[in-house]
Protein backbone atom coordinates (compact mmCIF):
# COMPACT_ATOMS: atom_id res chain seq x y z
CA UNK A 1 0.00 0.00 0.00
CA UNK A 2 2.79 2.43 0.53
CA UNK A 3 1.63 4.35 2.99
CA UNK A 4 -1.30 6.00 0.59
CA UNK A 5 -4.07 5.07 3.17
CA UNK A 6 -3.95 6.16 6.31
CA UNK A 7 -4.64 4.19 9.25
CA UNK A 8 -8.38 4.95 9.84
CA UNK A 9 -9.03 4.05 6.46
CA UNK A 10 -7.49 0.54 7.02
CA UNK A 11 -9.12 0.64 10.68
CA UNK A 12 -12.69 0.66 8.60
CA UNK A 13 -11.94 -1.48 6.02
CA UNK A 14 -10.17 -3.90 8.52
CA UNK A 15 -13.60 -4.08 10.17
CA UNK A 16 -15.68 -4.27 7.16
CA UNK A 17 -14.01 -7.09 6.33
CA UNK A 18 -14.52 -8.79 9.88
CA UNK A 19 -17.65 -7.57 9.71
CA UNK A 20 -18.87 -9.99 7.18
CA UNK A 21 -17.18 -12.81 8.24
CA UNK A 22 -18.67 -13.29 11.47
CA UNK A 23 -22.26 -12.47 9.49
CA UNK A 24 -21.76 -15.24 7.06
CA UNK A 25 -19.67 -17.65 8.85
CA UNK A 26 -20.14 -19.42 11.97
CA UNK A 27 -20.35 -17.52 15.34
CA UNK A 28 -17.67 -19.31 17.42
CA UNK A 29 -14.96 -18.31 13.98
CA UNK A 30 -15.93 -14.97 14.57
CA UNK A 31 -13.21 -13.89 17.38
CA UNK A 32 -10.56 -15.68 15.25
CA UNK A 33 -11.19 -13.27 11.93
CA UNK A 34 -11.55 -10.15 14.73
CA UNK A 35 -8.19 -11.00 16.16
CA UNK A 36 -6.30 -11.22 12.67
CA UNK A 37 -8.37 -8.25 11.34
CA UNK A 38 -6.49 -6.38 15.02
CA UNK A 39 -3.08 -7.50 13.71
CA UNK A 40 -3.87 -6.58 10.13
CA UNK A 41 -4.80 -2.38 11.72
CA UNK A 42 -2.06 -2.03 14.21
CA UNK A 43 0.62 -3.57 11.56
CA UNK A 44 -0.67 -0.86 8.46
CA UNK A 45 -1.75 2.03 11.02
CA UNK A 46 1.23 4.25 10.40
CA UNK A 47 4.51 4.07 9.06
CA UNK A 48 7.16 1.67 9.78
CA UNK A 49 4.77 -1.01 8.98
CA UNK A 50 4.78 -4.71 10.02
CA UNK A 51 5.70 -3.49 13.35
CA UNK A 52 3.37 -4.68 15.99
CA UNK A 53 2.27 -1.94 18.08
CA UNK A 54 -0.28 -4.00 20.50
CA UNK A 55 0.29 -0.80 23.27
CA UNK A 56 -1.04 2.62 22.98
CA UNK A 57 -4.08 4.72 21.52
CA UNK A 58 -3.87 2.87 18.12
CA UNK A 59 -3.96 -0.62 19.52
CA UNK A 60 -6.62 0.39 22.07
CA UNK A 61 -9.16 1.89 19.14
CA UNK A 62 -8.49 -0.81 17.00
CA UNK A 63 -9.28 -3.31 20.13
CA UNK A 64 -12.68 -1.70 20.38
CA UNK A 65 -13.34 -1.29 17.20
CA UNK A 66 -12.73 -5.27 15.93
CA UNK A 67 -14.67 -6.44 19.24
CA UNK A 68 -17.44 -4.31 18.17
CA UNK A 69 -17.54 -5.43 14.65
CA UNK A 70 -17.16 -8.93 15.61
CA UNK A 71 -20.31 -8.11 18.11
CA UNK A 72 -22.52 -6.76 15.40
CA UNK A 73 -21.79 -9.39 12.58
CA UNK A 74 -22.68 -12.17 14.96
CA UNK A 75 -25.95 -10.44 16.08
CA UNK A 76 -26.54 -9.65 12.47
CA UNK A 77 -26.16 -12.91 11.78
CA UNK A 78 -28.04 -14.94 14.10
CA UNK A 79 -31.10 -12.42 13.85
CA UNK A 80 -31.12 -12.80 9.71
CA UNK A 81 -30.92 -16.67 10.48
CA UNK A 82 -34.34 -16.11 12.90
CA UNK A 83 -35.72 -14.28 10.21
CA UNK A 84 -34.95 -16.75 7.21
CA UNK A 85 -36.23 -19.84 9.82
CA UNK A 86 -39.73 -17.58 10.30
CA UNK A 87 -40.71 -18.35 6.98
CA UNK A 88 -41.47 -21.92 8.11
CA UNK A 89 -39.28 -23.57 5.33
CA UNK A 90 -39.41 -27.30 5.77
CA UNK A 91 -35.71 -27.86 6.66
CA UNK A 92 -34.58 -31.25 8.82
CA UNK A 93 -33.38 -30.20 12.39
CA UNK A 94 -31.05 -32.72 13.49
CA UNK A 95 -30.26 -32.86 17.02
CA UNK A 96 -27.93 -34.39 18.95
CA UNK A 97 -28.38 -37.09 21.98
CA UNK A 98 -29.06 -34.54 24.39
CA UNK A 99 -31.45 -32.56 22.19
CA UNK A 100 -29.88 -29.41 21.41
CA UNK A 101 -28.73 -28.68 18.00
CA UNK A 102 -25.06 -29.89 17.62
CA UNK A 103 -22.43 -27.19 18.23
CA UNK A 104 -19.73 -25.58 15.60
CA UNK A 105 -17.21 -27.74 17.49
CA UNK A 106 -19.45 -31.49 16.92
CA UNK A 107 -19.16 -33.46 13.97
CA UNK A 108 -15.78 -35.10 14.43
CA UNK A 109 -14.91 -37.76 17.47
CA UNK A 110 -12.32 -37.09 20.32
CA UNK A 111 -9.96 -39.49 18.43
CA UNK A 112 -9.79 -37.88 15.09
CA UNK A 113 -9.13 -34.03 16.87
CA UNK A 114 -6.25 -35.81 18.93
CA UNK A 115 -4.82 -36.99 15.40
CA UNK A 116 -5.19 -33.19 14.24
CA UNK A 117 -3.32 -31.68 17.63
CA UNK A 118 -0.62 -34.47 17.00
CA UNK A 119 0.22 -33.31 13.18
CA UNK A 120 -0.47 -29.85 14.03
CA UNK A 121 2.66 -30.36 16.30
CA UNK A 122 4.60 -32.26 13.74
CA UNK A 123 4.96 -28.51 11.90
CA UNK A 124 8.62 -27.56 13.56
CA UNK A 125 9.30 -30.52 11.42
CA UNK A 126 7.98 -29.66 8.53
CA UNK A 127 9.92 -26.06 9.03
CA UNK A 128 13.43 -27.61 9.40
CA UNK A 129 12.78 -29.24 5.99
CA UNK A 130 11.92 -25.60 4.49
CA UNK A 131 14.48 -23.94 6.29
CA UNK A 132 16.91 -26.62 4.16
CA UNK A 133 15.59 -25.97 1.05
CA UNK A 134 15.44 -21.98 1.92
CA UNK A 135 17.77 -20.90 -1.12
CA UNK A 136 15.31 -23.09 -3.72
CA UNK A 137 11.99 -21.81 -2.61
CA UNK A 138 10.36 -18.35 -2.44
CA UNK A 139 7.93 -17.47 0.23
CA UNK A 140 5.07 -17.71 -1.79
CA UNK A 141 6.10 -21.82 -1.69
CA UNK A 142 6.64 -21.74 1.60
CA UNK A 143 3.05 -20.01 2.14
CA UNK A 144 1.58 -22.75 -0.01
CA UNK A 145 2.91 -25.64 1.39
CA UNK A 146 2.31 -24.30 4.58
CA UNK A 147 -1.29 -23.86 3.17
CA UNK A 148 -2.11 -27.49 2.44
CA UNK A 149 -0.80 -28.83 5.16
CA UNK A 150 -3.38 -26.83 7.59
CA UNK A 151 -6.13 -28.00 5.24
CA UNK A 152 -4.93 -31.60 5.34
CA UNK A 153 -5.39 -31.45 9.01
CA UNK A 154 -8.78 -29.89 8.80
CA UNK A 155 -9.59 -32.74 7.04
CA UNK A 156 -8.47 -34.93 9.86
CA UNK A 157 -8.75 -32.96 13.25
CA UNK A 158 -11.49 -30.60 12.14
CA UNK A 159 -11.80 -26.32 12.86
CA UNK A 160 -9.59 -25.92 15.93
CA UNK A 161 -6.65 -28.36 15.58
CA UNK A 162 -6.73 -26.00 12.12
CA UNK A 163 -6.72 -22.79 13.93
CA UNK A 164 -3.57 -23.94 16.07
CA UNK A 165 -1.83 -25.22 12.83
CA UNK A 166 -2.92 -22.19 11.09
CA UNK A 167 -1.74 -20.10 14.13
CA UNK A 168 1.56 -22.08 14.52
CA UNK A 169 2.00 -21.97 10.85
CA UNK A 170 2.41 -17.71 11.04
CA UNK A 171 4.36 -18.08 13.85
CA UNK A 172 6.84 -20.38 12.07
CA UNK A 173 6.74 -18.35 8.66
CA UNK A 174 7.47 -14.92 10.54
CA UNK A 175 10.19 -16.96 12.05
CA UNK A 176 12.17 -18.64 9.70
CA UNK A 177 10.91 -17.47 6.44
CA UNK A 178 10.38 -13.59 6.32
CA UNK A 179 13.13 -10.65 7.13
CA UNK A 180 14.57 -9.83 9.53
CA UNK A 181 14.44 -13.65 10.49
CA UNK A 182 14.43 -14.97 13.62
CA UNK A 183 12.33 -12.14 14.56
CA UNK A 184 8.47 -11.47 14.68
CA UNK A 185 8.81 -7.99 12.85
CA UNK A 186 8.24 -7.79 9.47
CA UNK A 187 9.86 -5.66 7.35
CA UNK A 188 8.15 -5.52 4.28
CA UNK A 189 4.54 -4.71 4.66
CA UNK A 190 3.66 -7.10 1.76
CA UNK A 191 4.77 -9.96 3.72
CA UNK A 192 2.99 -8.89 6.84
CA UNK A 193 -0.35 -9.28 3.96
CA UNK A 194 0.74 -12.33 2.99
CA UNK A 195 0.65 -13.87 6.42
CA UNK A 196 -2.39 -12.18 7.27
CA UNK A 197 -4.01 -13.47 3.89
CA UNK A 198 -2.87 -17.08 4.61
CA UNK A 199 -4.16 -17.44 8.20
CA UNK A 200 -7.41 -15.94 7.12
CA UNK A 201 -7.62 -18.44 3.72
CA UNK A 202 -6.29 -21.03 6.67
CA UNK A 203 -9.21 -19.89 8.86
CA UNK A 204 -11.91 -19.93 6.55
CA UNK A 205 -10.84 -23.15 4.78
CA UNK A 206 -10.73 -25.26 7.67
CA UNK A 207 -14.49 -23.95 8.78
CA UNK A 208 -15.66 -25.41 5.01
CA UNK A 209 -14.13 -28.40 5.09
CA UNK A 210 -15.08 -28.91 9.00
CA UNK A 211 -18.71 -27.70 8.26
CA UNK A 212 -18.53 -30.32 5.69
CA UNK A 213 -17.31 -33.00 7.82
CA UNK A 214 -19.92 -32.24 10.74
CA UNK A 215 -22.28 -32.19 8.06
CA UNK A 216 -21.03 -35.80 6.84
CA UNK A 217 -21.74 -36.84 10.17
CA UNK A 218 -25.38 -35.53 10.45
CA UNK A 219 -26.09 -36.96 7.38
CA UNK A 220 -24.80 -40.62 8.68
CA UNK A 221 -26.66 -40.03 11.61
CA UNK A 222 -30.52 -39.54 9.56
CA UNK A 223 -29.18 -42.35 7.30
CA UNK A 224 -29.60 -44.81 10.34
CA UNK A 225 -32.49 -42.68 11.57
CA UNK A 226 -34.39 -43.03 8.46
CA UNK A 227 -33.22 -46.63 8.17
CA UNK A 228 -34.67 -47.26 11.90
CA UNK A 229 -37.47 -45.84 10.70
CA UNK A 230 -37.66 -47.99 7.71
CA UNK A 231 -37.24 -51.21 9.66
CA UNK A 232 -40.38 -50.36 12.10
CA UNK A 233 -41.93 -49.58 9.75
CA UNK A 234 -41.82 -52.70 7.99
CA UNK A 235 -42.58 -54.17 11.02
CA UNK A 236 -45.56 -52.52 11.79
CA UNK A 237 -46.49 -53.60 7.96
CA UNK A 238 -45.60 -56.86 7.96
CA UNK A 239 -48.78 -57.89 10.93
CA UNK A 240 -46.37 -57.30 13.92
CA UNK A 241 -49.54 -54.61 14.46
CA UNK A 242 -49.01 -54.43 18.58
CA UNK A 243 -47.50 -51.51 21.12
CA UNK A 244 -45.46 -54.56 22.28
CA UNK A 245 -43.94 -55.47 19.00
CA UNK A 246 -43.02 -52.17 18.22
CA UNK A 247 -41.13 -51.99 21.71
CA UNK A 248 -39.52 -55.27 20.88
CA UNK A 249 -37.94 -53.66 17.99
CA UNK A 250 -37.01 -50.51 20.00
CA UNK A 251 -35.04 -53.06 22.59
CA UNK A 252 -33.81 -55.63 19.91
CA UNK A 253 -32.03 -53.34 18.72
CA UNK A 254 -30.91 -50.44 20.86
CA UNK A 255 -30.90 -52.74 24.20
CA UNK A 256 -32.75 -50.90 27.43
CA UNK A 257 -35.87 -50.98 28.56
CA UNK A 258 -39.38 -49.74 26.73
CA UNK A 259 -42.27 -49.13 28.47
CA UNK A 260 -45.37 -47.48 26.72
CA UNK A 261 -47.50 -46.34 29.91
CA UNK A 262 -51.27 -44.74 29.73
CA UNK A 263 -52.69 -42.36 32.88
CA UNK A 264 -55.81 -44.03 33.88
CA UNK A 265 -57.86 -42.19 36.57
CA UNK A 266 -55.31 -40.79 38.72
CA UNK A 267 -52.31 -43.84 38.11
CA UNK A 268 -49.92 -44.56 35.23
CA UNK A 269 -50.91 -48.05 33.72
CA UNK A 270 -48.41 -50.01 32.01
CA UNK A 271 -49.95 -50.88 28.42
CA UNK A 272 -46.75 -53.09 27.19
CA UNK A 273 -43.26 -53.55 28.41
CA UNK A 274 -40.61 -55.06 26.82
CA UNK A 275 -36.56 -55.31 27.38
CA UNK A 276 -35.22 -54.79 30.75
CA UNK A 277 -32.34 -51.56 32.12
CA UNK A 278 -29.28 -52.17 34.08
CA UNK A 279 -29.51 -51.12 37.24
CA UNK A 280 -28.97 -46.21 37.58
CA UNK A 281 -30.10 -46.02 33.65
CA UNK A 282 -31.43 -43.10 33.27
CA UNK A 283 -35.18 -42.78 32.50
CA UNK A 284 -36.39 -40.73 29.25
CA UNK A 285 -39.93 -39.87 28.90
CA UNK A 286 -41.33 -38.90 25.51
CA UNK A 287 -45.03 -37.89 25.51
CA UNK A 288 -47.59 -39.47 22.77
CA UNK A 289 -50.46 -37.47 23.72
CA UNK A 290 -52.09 -36.32 26.91
CA UNK A 291 -52.46 -39.07 28.93
CA UNK A 292 -49.97 -41.72 27.11
CA UNK A 293 -46.27 -41.95 27.24
CA UNK A 294 -43.27 -43.63 26.29
CA UNK A 295 -40.23 -44.29 28.78
CA UNK A 296 -36.97 -45.49 27.94
CA UNK A 297 -33.68 -46.05 29.42
CA UNK A 298 -30.62 -48.07 28.64
CA UNK A 299 -30.54 -47.82 25.46
CA UNK A 300 -26.59 -48.04 23.71
CA UNK A 301 -26.01 -45.96 21.64
CA UNK A 302 -28.41 -43.30 22.96
CA UNK A 303 -31.48 -43.24 20.91
CA UNK A 304 -32.13 -39.51 19.28
CA UNK A 305 -35.06 -37.61 19.92
CA UNK A 306 -36.50 -37.76 16.69
CA UNK A 307 -36.42 -41.59 16.38
CA UNK A 308 -37.73 -41.85 19.34
CA UNK A 309 -41.13 -39.48 18.64
CA UNK A 310 -40.85 -42.00 15.64
CA UNK A 311 -41.29 -44.96 18.26
CA UNK A 312 -43.33 -43.26 20.36
CA UNK A 313 -45.75 -42.46 17.85
CA UNK A 314 -46.17 -45.56 16.04
CA UNK A 315 -46.43 -47.08 20.01
CA UNK A 316 -49.48 -44.92 20.20
CA UNK A 317 -50.85 -45.69 16.65
CA UNK A 318 -50.91 -49.85 17.41
CA UNK A 319 -52.12 -48.83 20.81
CA UNK A 320 -55.08 -47.33 18.96
CA UNK A 321 -55.24 -50.08 16.21
CA UNK A 322 -55.39 -52.67 18.76
CA UNK A 323 -58.26 -51.55 20.35
CA UNK A 324 -60.27 -50.86 17.33
CA UNK A 325 -59.70 -54.57 16.53
CA UNK A 326 -60.47 -55.29 19.73
CA UNK A 327 -63.81 -53.28 19.47
CA UNK A 328 -64.25 -54.43 15.52
CA UNK A 329 -64.79 -58.33 17.04
CA UNK A 330 -66.83 -57.07 19.66
CA UNK A 331 -69.40 -55.67 17.86
CA UNK A 332 -68.83 -58.48 15.07
CA UNK A 333 -69.74 -61.35 18.02
CA UNK A 334 -73.05 -58.87 18.93
CA UNK A 335 -73.50 -59.00 15.50
CA UNK A 336 -73.71 -62.87 14.96
CA UNK A 337 -75.15 -62.70 18.32
CA UNK A 338 -78.20 -60.77 16.78
CA UNK A 339 -78.21 -62.68 13.92
CA UNK A 340 -78.78 -66.03 16.10
CA UNK A 341 -81.37 -64.43 17.93
CA UNK A 342 -83.27 -63.22 14.83
CA UNK A 343 -83.25 -66.88 13.32
CA UNK A 344 -83.67 -68.32 16.68
CA UNK A 345 -87.19 -65.96 16.78
CA UNK A 346 -87.94 -66.86 13.35
CA UNK A 347 -87.62 -70.62 14.09
CA UNK A 348 -89.61 -70.46 17.31
CA UNK A 349 -92.07 -68.67 15.02
CA UNK A 350 -93.02 -71.61 12.61
CA UNK A 351 -90.67 -74.44 13.21
CA UNK A 352 -91.74 -74.99 17.11
CA UNK A 353 -95.11 -73.81 15.84
CA UNK A 354 -95.79 -76.30 13.38
CA UNK A 355 -95.04 -79.69 15.47
CA UNK A 356 -97.20 -77.81 18.73
CA UNK A 357 -100.24 -76.95 16.82
CA UNK A 358 -100.17 -80.81 15.09
CA UNK A 359 -99.47 -81.86 19.11
CA UNK A 360 -102.29 -79.99 19.97
CA UNK A 361 -104.73 -80.14 17.16
CA UNK A 362 -104.35 -83.96 18.06
CA UNK A 363 -104.62 -83.99 21.48
CA UNK A 364 -107.94 -81.89 20.92
CA UNK A 365 -109.30 -84.19 18.43
CA UNK A 366 -109.05 -87.15 21.38
CA UNK A 367 -110.27 -85.04 23.83
CA UNK A 368 -114.17 -84.96 21.71
CA UNK A 369 -116.62 -86.74 24.00
CA UNK A 370 -119.36 -86.73 21.19
CA UNK A 371 -117.05 -88.64 18.50
CA UNK A 372 -116.18 -91.87 19.03
CA UNK A 373 -112.73 -92.72 17.31
CA UNK A 374 -112.13 -96.08 15.51
CA UNK A 375 -108.71 -97.65 16.95
CA UNK A 376 -106.80 -96.88 13.97
CA UNK A 377 -107.96 -92.96 13.95
CA UNK A 378 -106.66 -93.10 17.47
CA UNK A 379 -103.49 -94.82 16.62
CA UNK A 380 -103.11 -92.21 13.49
CA UNK A 381 -103.39 -88.88 15.75
CA UNK A 382 -101.05 -90.61 18.67
CA UNK A 383 -98.74 -91.56 15.82
CA UNK A 384 -98.73 -87.85 14.78
CA UNK A 385 -98.46 -86.64 18.71
CA UNK A 386 -95.11 -88.61 18.96
CA UNK A 387 -93.50 -87.63 15.72
CA UNK A 388 -94.61 -84.19 16.50
CA UNK A 389 -92.83 -84.31 20.13
CA UNK A 390 -90.23 -85.81 18.14
CA UNK A 391 -89.80 -83.09 16.03
CA UNK A 392 -90.14 -80.89 18.82
CA UNK A 393 -87.06 -82.74 21.01
CA UNK A 394 -84.93 -82.44 17.90
CA UNK A 395 -85.09 -79.23 17.53
CA UNK A 396 -84.96 -78.02 21.01
CA UNK A 397 -82.13 -80.24 21.41
CA UNK A 398 -80.20 -78.72 18.35
CA UNK A 399 -81.10 -75.27 19.73
CA UNK A 400 -79.21 -75.91 22.93
CA UNK A 401 -76.50 -77.61 21.47
CA UNK A 402 -75.90 -74.57 19.45
CA UNK A 403 -76.09 -72.40 22.35
CA UNK A 404 -73.47 -74.31 24.21
CA UNK A 405 -71.02 -74.06 21.31
CA UNK A 406 -71.26 -70.61 20.34
CA UNK A 407 -70.74 -70.25 24.47
CA UNK A 408 -67.71 -72.13 24.82
CA UNK A 409 -69.35 -74.24 27.58
CA UNK A 410 -69.07 -78.03 26.06
CA UNK A 411 -66.26 -80.06 27.44
CA UNK A 412 -66.17 -83.35 24.99
CA UNK A 413 -65.29 -86.44 27.04
CA UNK A 414 -62.61 -88.18 25.16
CA UNK A 415 -62.18 -92.14 25.25
CA UNK A 416 -61.93 -94.96 22.83
CA UNK A 417 -65.18 -95.68 21.11
CA UNK A 418 -66.25 -98.63 18.49
CA UNK A 419 -68.06 -97.28 15.40
CA UNK A 420 -70.43 -100.54 14.93
CA UNK A 421 -71.76 -99.51 18.14
CA UNK A 422 -72.56 -95.72 17.72
CA UNK A 423 -73.63 -95.71 14.43
CA UNK A 424 -76.53 -97.94 14.96
CA UNK A 425 -77.74 -96.36 18.12
CA UNK A 426 -77.80 -93.12 15.92
CA UNK A 427 -80.01 -94.66 13.42
CA UNK A 428 -82.08 -95.88 15.84
CA UNK A 429 -83.30 -92.86 17.44
CA UNK A 430 -84.63 -91.40 13.76
CA UNK A 431 -86.92 -93.93 13.85
CA UNK A 432 -87.98 -97.19 12.19
CA UNK A 433 -88.73 -96.39 8.93
CA UNK A 434 -85.37 -94.88 8.87
CA UNK A 435 -83.33 -96.82 6.00
CA UNK A 436 -79.38 -97.05 5.50
CA UNK A 437 -76.72 -98.73 4.88
CA UNK A 438 -73.75 -99.66 6.95
CA UNK A 439 -70.00 -100.76 5.71
CA UNK A 440 -68.18 -101.22 8.48
CA UNK A 441 -64.93 -103.45 7.98
CA UNK A 442 -63.96 -105.93 10.73
CA UNK A 443 -60.74 -104.90 12.76
CA UNK A 444 -61.79 -100.87 12.02
CA UNK A 445 -59.68 -99.34 15.26
CA UNK A 446 -61.72 -97.71 17.84
CA UNK A 447 -61.66 -94.20 17.53
CA UNK A 448 -60.68 -91.66 20.10
CA UNK A 449 -63.69 -89.56 20.86
CA UNK A 450 -67.08 -88.58 23.03
CA UNK A 451 -69.44 -91.51 22.27
CA UNK A 452 -72.18 -88.92 22.99
CA UNK A 453 -71.27 -86.74 21.17
CA UNK A 454 -70.49 -88.92 18.28
CA UNK A 455 -73.77 -90.10 18.34
CA UNK A 456 -75.42 -86.95 17.81
CA UNK A 457 -72.89 -86.45 15.03
CA UNK A 458 -74.31 -89.13 13.20
CA UNK A 459 -78.08 -88.85 13.91
CA UNK A 460 -77.52 -85.74 12.15
CA UNK A 461 -75.47 -86.71 9.04
CA UNK A 462 -77.89 -89.59 8.80
CA UNK A 463 -81.33 -87.58 8.84
CA UNK A 464 -79.74 -85.08 6.47
CA UNK A 465 -78.74 -87.69 3.97
CA UNK A 466 -82.31 -89.79 4.67
CA UNK A 467 -83.52 -86.62 3.47
CA UNK A 468 -82.13 -85.81 0.43
CA UNK A 469 -81.89 -89.38 -0.97
CA UNK A 470 -84.64 -90.24 -3.59
CA UNK A 471 -87.05 -93.45 -2.66
CA UNK A 472 -85.54 -96.66 -3.50
CA UNK A 473 -81.30 -95.36 -3.56
CA UNK A 474 -81.04 -95.43 0.35
CA UNK A 475 -77.61 -93.42 1.93
CA UNK A 476 -75.07 -95.36 2.96
CA UNK A 477 -72.13 -95.20 5.65
CA UNK A 478 -68.72 -96.51 4.47
CA UNK A 479 -66.15 -96.47 7.24
CA UNK A 480 -62.12 -97.41 6.42
CA UNK A 481 -58.72 -96.83 8.17
CA UNK A 482 -56.24 -94.18 6.16
CA UNK A 483 -52.79 -93.08 8.03
CA UNK A 484 -54.17 -93.73 11.52
CA UNK A 485 -57.15 -91.77 10.74
CA UNK A 486 -60.67 -93.36 11.23
CA UNK A 487 -62.48 -92.15 7.87
CA UNK A 488 -66.55 -92.03 7.73
CA UNK A 489 -68.19 -91.30 4.41
CA UNK A 490 -71.84 -90.79 5.03
CA UNK A 491 -73.37 -90.51 1.31
CA UNK A 492 -76.44 -89.97 -0.28
CA UNK A 493 -77.89 -89.70 -3.95
CA UNK A 494 -80.15 -86.65 -3.85
CA UNK A 495 -79.58 -83.26 -6.11
CA UNK A 496 -76.55 -82.34 -4.23
CA UNK A 497 -75.08 -79.13 -3.86
CA UNK A 498 -73.75 -76.31 -6.58
CA UNK A 499 -69.82 -75.87 -5.32
CA UNK A 500 -70.16 -72.31 -4.43
CA UNK A 501 -73.03 -73.50 -1.63
CA UNK A 502 -70.54 -75.88 -0.15
CA UNK A 503 -68.82 -73.41 1.80
CA UNK A 504 -72.09 -72.58 3.59
CA UNK A 505 -73.61 -75.79 4.37
CA UNK A 506 -71.84 -75.64 7.85
CA UNK A 507 -73.38 -72.12 9.20
CA UNK A 508 -75.93 -72.41 10.99
CA UNK A 509 -79.70 -71.41 10.11
CA UNK A 510 -78.69 -72.34 6.70
CA UNK A 511 -81.31 -74.34 4.71
CA UNK A 512 -79.39 -73.92 0.71
CA UNK A 513 -82.41 -73.58 -1.37
CA UNK A 514 -84.53 -75.24 1.06
CA UNK A 515 -83.36 -78.68 -0.79
CA UNK A 516 -84.84 -82.31 0.54
CA UNK A 517 -87.54 -83.00 2.66
CA UNK A 518 -86.01 -81.43 5.65
CA UNK A 519 -88.13 -80.02 8.33
CA UNK A 520 -85.60 -78.52 10.95
CA UNK A 521 -83.99 -75.29 11.39
CA UNK A 522 -80.48 -75.45 9.44
CA UNK A 523 -78.63 -76.52 12.43
CA UNK A 524 -78.09 -80.35 12.28
CA UNK A 525 -74.74 -79.64 10.02
CA UNK A 526 -73.68 -76.87 12.12
CA UNK A 527 -73.51 -78.88 15.39
CA UNK A 528 -71.84 -81.79 13.65
CA UNK A 529 -68.96 -79.92 12.76
CA UNK A 530 -69.06 -77.92 16.23
CA UNK A 531 -69.33 -81.16 17.85
CA UNK A 532 -66.41 -82.57 15.68
CA UNK A 533 -64.09 -79.54 15.72
CA UNK A 534 -64.63 -79.53 19.78
CA UNK A 535 -63.03 -83.76 19.80
CA UNK A 536 -60.54 -83.23 17.38
CA UNK A 537 -62.05 -84.41 14.16
CA UNK A 538 -63.44 -82.81 10.84
CA UNK A 539 -66.06 -82.48 8.65
CA UNK A 540 -65.85 -82.07 4.72
CA UNK A 541 -68.38 -81.66 1.77
CA UNK A 542 -67.62 -84.44 -1.33
CA UNK A 543 -69.28 -84.81 -4.20
CA UNK A 544 -70.93 -88.43 -4.52
CA UNK A 545 -70.23 -90.17 -7.74
CA UNK A 546 -73.29 -90.95 -9.84
CA UNK A 547 -74.85 -87.73 -8.12
CA UNK A 548 -75.04 -86.66 -4.53
CA UNK A 549 -73.31 -85.66 -1.51
CA UNK A 550 -70.94 -87.07 0.76
CA UNK A 551 -70.03 -86.18 4.39
CA UNK A 552 -66.30 -86.89 5.03
CA UNK A 553 -65.95 -87.35 8.85
CA UNK A 554 -62.61 -87.73 10.19
CA UNK A 555 -61.67 -88.75 13.39
CA UNK A 556 -57.97 -90.03 15.37
CA UNK A 557 -58.05 -93.49 16.20
CA UNK A 558 -57.17 -94.58 19.38
CA UNK A 559 -54.19 -96.22 20.71
CA UNK A 560 -55.75 -99.27 22.33
CA UNK A 561 -56.76 -102.31 20.36
CA UNK A 562 -60.37 -102.95 19.46
CA UNK A 563 -60.01 -105.99 22.06
CA UNK A 564 -59.56 -104.23 24.96
CA UNK A 565 -60.93 -100.85 25.14
CA UNK A 566 -59.15 -98.41 27.82
CA UNK A 567 -62.51 -96.15 29.56
CA UNK A 568 -61.25 -93.66 31.77
CA UNK A 569 -63.36 -92.50 34.45
CA UNK A 570 -64.20 -88.59 34.05
CA UNK A 571 -64.43 -88.53 37.94
CA UNK A 572 -66.38 -86.73 40.36
CA UNK A 573 -67.90 -83.55 39.41
CA UNK A 574 -67.40 -84.04 35.75
CA UNK A 575 -69.96 -82.55 33.48
CA UNK A 576 -70.92 -84.44 30.76
CA UNK A 577 -70.86 -82.45 27.40
CA UNK A 578 -73.30 -85.01 26.67
CA UNK A 579 -77.31 -84.43 27.34
CA UNK A 580 -78.80 -86.80 30.06
CA UNK A 581 -81.79 -87.71 28.40
CA UNK A 582 -81.54 -91.27 27.31
CA UNK A 583 -79.11 -93.33 28.03
CA UNK A 584 -77.62 -96.21 25.60
CA UNK A 585 -76.40 -99.31 27.31
CA UNK A 586 -74.07 -100.32 24.20
CA UNK A 587 -71.70 -97.49 23.92
CA UNK A 588 -72.68 -95.28 27.17
CA UNK A 589 -74.44 -92.47 25.07
CA UNK A 590 -76.45 -90.28 27.11
CA UNK A 591 -77.59 -87.93 24.46
CA UNK A 592 -81.06 -88.13 22.90
CA UNK A 593 -81.92 -88.95 19.89
CA UNK A 594 -81.27 -86.57 17.43
CA UNK A 595 -83.20 -85.64 13.70
CA UNK A 596 -82.29 -82.66 11.57
CA UNK A 597 -84.99 -80.45 9.54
Amino acid sequence: MGGRLPGVVVLTLTGVIVSLGALAGEPLAAPVLGFIGWLTAIGFSRPPYAQLRMAGGAGLRAAVVMCACVLAGVVTGALMRGLASSFRLWIVNVRDQGGRAPGFGAGLRGRRQFAGVLLAAGLPLLTMALVALRADLSLADDLLIYLVVVVVIAVVGGFWPAVLAAVMASLLLNWYFTRPLHTFTIAEPQNLLALLLFVTVAVTVSSVVHLAARRAVLAARSNQDAAALLALAQTVLGGADTPLSVLDHLTSTWGGRAELVEQVRDQWVAMAVSGQAPDGATTTRVPVRPGLALLVCGQSPPVTPRLLDGFAAQAGAALDRDRLRTQAAQAEALAEGNRMRTALLAAVSHDLRTPLASIKASVSTLRQTDVQWAPADEAALLATIEDGADRLDALIGNLLDMSRLTTGSLHPFLRPTSIDEVAPVALHGLGTAASLQMVVPDGLPLVRTDPGLLERVLANLFANALGHSPPGRPPVMRAHLAAGTVVLDVEDHGPGLPGHLKSRIFEPFERLDERGTGTGVGLGLAVAKGFLDAMGGSITVLDTPGGGLTMRVALPAAATSPASPAVADPGPGFWSSTTKRRSCGRCGSTSPPANTR
